[in-house]
C-alpha cells in the first residue's frame, strides 16, 4: 500500500489555505483557521478519525474559511485515497455527547452527496452560525466524492450536537478508510471501478 498522505494549497481573493492530511496517522492535529468553533470541531475530526491533520487557513470571514477549508479536506481525502483499492468503504458511527447523540453513515463510493438531518438551533456555538455546519458537511461530501448521511437524532446544546455529528464522522472515515485484509487490493465494488 502506498503512502495515504497529501497536501493541498488554496488561493484565492478570499482565502489562503494550506492543508496536510495522513489518513494513516495517530490522530495528531495543529489546526489554526481563526474560527475557534470550526478548529474545535475539525480537531474533534482528526482525534477520533486517528488520521493526522494540519490546516493553516486565513480570509475574509467565516463563510469562506469554512468553505474553503471543507473543499481542501475533501480533495484531500479524494487524493489520499487513490483508487481506494482494499478499503472498507462503508461505515458509520453513534456518537453521545452529554444530552446529544448524533450518528454518521459513509460510502466512499466516487458519488458526493449529503444527507443532513441537523436540528440546530442557533444556540452556544461562540458566533459561529450553525447553518456553517450544514455547508461544511455538504461541501466536504461534494469534493471527497464520498455519500454522506449525518444526523442528530436528539439533544438540546447545539455545541453538544455539532461536536457529536464531527466525532462520528472521524470514527466513520475512520472505519471506512481502513485496509480490509480480506481485499486485498481488490477494488470495494462489483463494478471493478470506482469514480474518482
Amino acid at each position: 500500500m502506498s503512502e495515504r498522505q497529501v497536501n493541498v494549497k488554496r488561493q484565492t481573493s478570499e482565502t489562503t489555505i494550506d492543508l496536510s492530511l495522513n489518513i494513516d496517522g495517530n490522530g495528531t492535529y495543529e489546526i489554526a483557521t481563526g474560527i475557534k468553533m470550526l478548529d474545535h470541531m475539525l480537531s474533534q475530526l482528526a482525534r477520533h478519525g486517528a488520521f493526522n491533520l494540519s490546516i493553516q487557513a486565513s480570509g475574509d470571514d467565516q463563510h469562506h474559511i469554512t468553505e474553503d477549508v471543507a473543499i481542501c479536506l475533501g480533495k484531500a481525502f479524494l487524493d489520499a485515497l487513490g483508487e481506494r483499492r482494499g478499503i472498507v468503504r462503508m461505515a458509520d458511527a453513534t456518537v453521545p455527547m452529554d444530552d446529544a447523540l448524533s450518528t454518521v453513515a459513509i460510502d466512499i463510493s466516487g458519488r458526493g452527496y449529503a444527507m443532513l438531518d441537523l436540528k440546530l438551533f442557533e444556540n452556544d456555538m461562540l458566533g459561529f452560525p450553525s447553518d456553517l455546519i450544514r455547508h461544511f458537511l455538504e461541501t466536504f461530501a461534494i469534493e471527497s466524492r464520498i455519500n454522506l448521511h449525518a444526523s442528530i437524532l436528539y439533544g438540546t446544546n447545539d455545541h453538544h450536537k455539532t461536536e457529536a455529528v464531527f466525532k462520528a464522522l472521524g470514527k466513520a472515515l475512520d472505519k471506512a478508510t481502513r485496509i480490509d485484509s480480506k481485499r486485498a487490493e481488490a477494488l470495494p465494488t462489483t463494478k471493478d471501478w470506482l469514480e474518482k
